[in-house]
């Protein structure tokens, strides 16, 4: 059985980057917590919790829910797919019955930044 220890990210495609930035942080107030511009994507803070909201300036994707896992590279092996390296350890993604994504992810290459266990 997979051991989730949380929600990591929630992520969302948007049309416009700029525009989404004018929404989520002039509209709602989050805190930009770190932007790739070349990479399309912008990740705010929500609320005091260390995950936050990631979007990414694609159209037409589903919305994404990653859940933090100790070994996302275990995890892919017993789902049976390949898991991805990532810039903070590894994701593996996968879909539910309706098409939503939801991402196992660890922080093997950054374990300051994951969940104590």
């Amino acid at each position: 059985m997979i051991e989730i220890l949380g929600v990591d990210n929630v992520l969302h495609a948007v049309g416009d980057l700029d525009e989404a930035k004018e929404f989520y942080g002039g509209t709602l107030g989050l805190i930009l917590k770190f932007e790739v511009p070349q990479a399309q994507i912008a990740l705010y803070r929500l609320g005091d919790s260390e995950p936050g909201l990631l979007l990414r300036g694609q159209q037409a994707a589903p919305p994404r829910v990653w859940l933090e896992v100790p070994d996302a590279r275990a995890a892919a092996k017993e789902l049976g797919t390949d898991a991805r390296e990532i810039s903070s350890g590894w994701l593996v993604e996968l879909e539910d019955p309706w098409g939503n994504v939801i991402g196992l992810t660890d922080y093997a290459k950054r374990p300051d930044l994951g969940r104590r266990r």
